[in-house]
């Protein structure tokens, strides 16, 4: 049996990339969907920044998406996630760092007075076009944690305005975001948990504990 329990939301991307990790290390953990407009108290006692991703373990909480996946994947990691060079790392951190400010200001440009979203977009853009010239299939030789981190925020990126997008330059980008929508990874992912209640069954995934 496993005591971990993981506070989520379905499209949160830093949630995303944690159900992904954990998806393929195949460590189950008592999931709890919240819903972002109405917190219950449980998960805000829980989670030191009141944001999802949340994993609280016996030991303690681990309130970071990155640091839940690697939590995962050092338990098991059979796809070799953790196999990837430093350089692709850089990626890791310019994904959460430059791309992820420019994204948020031109998906919701509402939110920055005086900031152009279309500027921001460019921004966001230069980071992909950075991608697509560097990878092939992946983004090194094989799926690595580099991939699963990132993918989430592409997919964001690109349903703001996905005719342009689309229309972009960028093969490579696209063959490799196109093949995780399609994925059966992806589709388990994004199942639609009922909110969670107090007195629910615990809801396991990916699998129940043997």
């Amino acid at each position: 049996m496993t005591d971990a329990i993981l506070y989520s939301f379905r499209r949160c991307p830093y949630a995303m990339r944690a159900r992904l990790a954990l998806l393929s290390s195949g460590q189950p953990v008592a999931l709890r969907e919240i819903l972002l407009r109405d917190k219950p108290e449980a998960f805000l006692a829980a989670s030191p920044s009141g944001t999802v991703p949340c994993l609280v373990l016996p030991e303690g909480v681990i309130d970071e998406s990155l640091e839940i996946m690697r939590w995962a994947l050092s338990r098991a990691d059979p796809e070799q996630w953790l196999t990837m060079p430093a350089k692709v790392e850089a990626l890791i951190a310019r994904c959460d760092g430059p791309f992820k400010s420019a994204l948020d200001r031109a998906k919701y440009a509402s939110r920055y007075p005086g900031v152009d979203p279309v500027a921001q977009r460019d921004l966001a853009a230069a980071f992909l076009a950075d991608l697509d010239r560097g990878m092939g299939e992946w983004l090194f030789k094989t799926p690595s944690l580099a991939d699963f981190s990132i993918l989430p925020f592409v997919r964001q990126f690109a349903f703001i305005d996905k005719p342009w997008f689309d229309a972009q330059p960028w093969p490579r980008l696209h063959l490799w975001l196109g093949r995780f929508l399609a994925s059966a990874r992806f589709a388990r992912i994004m199942e639609r948990p009922v909110p969670w209640q107090p007195e629910d069954p615990p809801l396991w995934f990916p699998a129940p504990p043997v």
